[in-house]
């Protein structure tokens, strides 16, 4: 692996070995948790009052006119007329889908933003006054997850995943409510599906049988939208927070 770092991540790898000097250290420390502090309240002060959402995750490189990205702005608008409103990462691809839809719909587009050196750029079909800017991707999570009241997943790479799967734990685990997790494309997703069911479960027991229920799997923006909204049948839409 070493032999195919670039200049620039072999002079980061030095960097952080370097030694400091303790008030170097504590000063660094102190600064950046004052920072962390910021971005939460900035982001509990300003996602307070939007209402019923769904967190809309997917690939930031899905381009317009791709199939992926036709059914994001079909689901995001559906979901808006419904009532919803759409959280997502702010940035090109699946998230612009979504905040496009969610717009033309007339429901809330929240774009929560992260500051990258590449890709990460803010696409315009986020409503202004819901427009967040986060640098750090922890803090940015609890937002996608404290604000949402379900979550639909379509492809992506690693930050769909990451996005996915810190989902399910925290429903899982009853640190989040059993709000409904929805992934769209049974093609893309069934491989992971398949591997999670050999692997976790039968070979390994390291998720129960019932852990296979926390999701569903959809194909049409249709049926995401009926999952949510029949999860919604028995429950009235509120705030969660």
């Amino acid at each position: 692996m070493a032999e195919n770092l670039s200049p620039k991540d072999e002079k980061r790898i030095k960097r952080a070995f370097q030694n400091k000097n303790w008030p170097e250290l504590a000063s660094t420390m102190s600064w950046s948790i004052f920072k962390v502090m910021a971005e939460f309240v900035d982001g509990y002060q300003s996602l307070a009052r939007i209402g019923p959402c769904v967190s809309i995750f997917g690939s930031a490189r899905t381009k317009p006119g791709h199939p992926h990205y036709i059914l994001a702005e079909d689901i995001a608008f559906k979901l808006g007329k419904a009532g919803l409103g759409i959280i997502t990462g702010g940035g090109p691809g699946i998230m612009e889908a979504a905040n496009k839809g969610a717009r033309e719909s007339g429901s809330a587009s929240v774009g929560l933003n992260i500051n990258l050196p590449f890709e990460q750029e803010p696409n315009r079909f986020q409503h202004r006054a819901q427009m967040l800017h986060f640098d750090y991707f922890f803090v940015r999570k609890v937002m996608f997850m404290k604000y949402a009241q379900g979550f639909v997943v379509l492809p992506g790479g690693f930050g769909t995943l990451d996005e996915l799967f810190e989902a399910l734990t925290l429903v899982q685990t009853d640190k989040r409510a059993k709000f409904p997790i929805v992934l769209v494309d049974k093609k893309f997703w069934e491989p992971l599906m398949e591997w999670i069911h050999k692997s976790l479960l039968e070979s390994e027991a390291y998720i129960s049988e019932e852990d296979l229920n926390l999701f569903s799997l959809v194909d049409s923006a249709d049926e995401a939208v009926d999952v949510i909204l029949e999860f919604y049948t028995k429950y009235s839409m509120k705030p969660n927070f």
